[in-house]
């Protein structure tokens, strides 16, 4: 992780900055969101492909975390998520594999002065260039809310084509890389605190594919309890990720993307309350073996693992960490 020194930037946004806040706001309260004019206040503007509404990151921060908590977004692209915590008081750390995402963050970020009463030597906002999947410089248990959107496989393209970028990845590729974001999502949160994940799906040859329901899967294997699957209406779809020829098909356009929001449970807690929120395959799929031959799970029943055996796809060695939220 490389960090950029966001304060030294200029902005280089087309809009003047009216306001550095909505005119009008009010936290969602159920789990359909639907933002049909996103908001543009600041330097909040639609211009990064892909990058989510205002309101949304809004809602998380002011809804699971308290002020001067610590808001990560390890896939920052433009710099929302951090320009909300800047507005709303939080510290916040930003992450994005592409440099010139960065660069664009940094640019959003450059109000000219502070909106918030922050002591004038210290630094609430930290810009890296890094990657989701090896957070080096952040400390395990440090941040209060993980909030991210990542790209939905190799729909839309960002960047110059870095190997390395999720949205260059295949499917399959795509899922096992969320699999290791989700593990170092797992690490740096604090326990008993959450992580928001926005994804979408996509259709193949007329047929719908789950991308967000096989993302969900890597989060709850990686040990994350599903707090809530709010449901964010898109609007513009076909200038987004679905593009088809003439104006009637004989399949439903995809209107919808899926905000999961995951739970880190504390150290040793009891999640038998939980267990329809959790990881559920393992344990499905030997009841649906008793099912279908009671006598060969019996004879297997020596050899069923269990949660604690089941070894993690992306298991590393510990690291030691120094004290406080970022290695000096």
């Amino acid at each position: 992780m490389v960090e950029v020194d966001w304060r030294r930037h200029r902005r280089t946004a087309a809009h003047r900055i009216r306001s550095l806040e909505p005119e009008t706001f009010e936290p969602e309260r159920t789990t359909v969101w639907s933002f049909p004019r996103r908001g543009r206040w600041a330097t909040h503007a639609s211009g990064y492909p892909g990058n989510w509404a205002p309101e949304v990151p809004r809602n998380l921060i002011l809804r699971y975390t308290t002020p001067e908590e610590i808001v990560l977004d390890p896939m920052v692209g433009g710099g929302t998520t951090l320009l909300e915590c800047l507005l709303n008081h939080r510290q916040g750390i930003g992450v994005d594999i592409e440099p010139n995402a960065c660069e664009l963050a940094a640019s959003n970020l450059s109000l000219g002065h502070w909106p918030v009463d922050w002591p004038p030597d210290w630094n609430p906002i930290r810009l890296y260039v890094g990657d989701a999947r090896r957070l080096d410089r952040i400390a395990a248990n440090a941040i209060h809310l993980v909030a991210l959107h990542p790209p939905y496989a190799d729909i839309i393209r960002y960047g110059g084509g870095n190997p390395s970028n999720l949205s260059c990845l295949k499917l399959d590729a795509f899922l096992a890389a969320m699999r290791d974001v989700a593990a170092e999502a797992y690490r740096v949160l604090a326990p008993n605190r959450h992580c928001a994940v926005l994804i979408g799906d996509t259709r193949r040859h007329k047929h719908y594919v789950p991308i967000s329901v096989r993302v969900l899967e890597q989060f709850l294997d990686a040990g994350f309890v599903l707090r809530e699957d709010i449901i964010k209406l898109q609007h513009k779809m076909k200038s987004t990720r679905e593009k088809w020829r003439g104006s009637t098909y004989d399949f439903y356009l995809i209107a919808h993307e899926h905000l999961y929001v995951f739970r880190k449970p504390a150290e040793g807690e009891d999640l038998k309350d939980y267990r329809y929120s959790v990881k559920w395959w393992w344990e499905s799929s030997s009841a649906s073996a008793t099912r279908a031959c009671p006598r060969l799970i019996s004879s297997r029943a020596a050899a069923k693992p269990t949660f604690s055996s089941i070894p993690s796809s992306s298991a590393r060695s510990p690291t030691q960490w120094t004290p406080g939220f970022l290695r000096r």
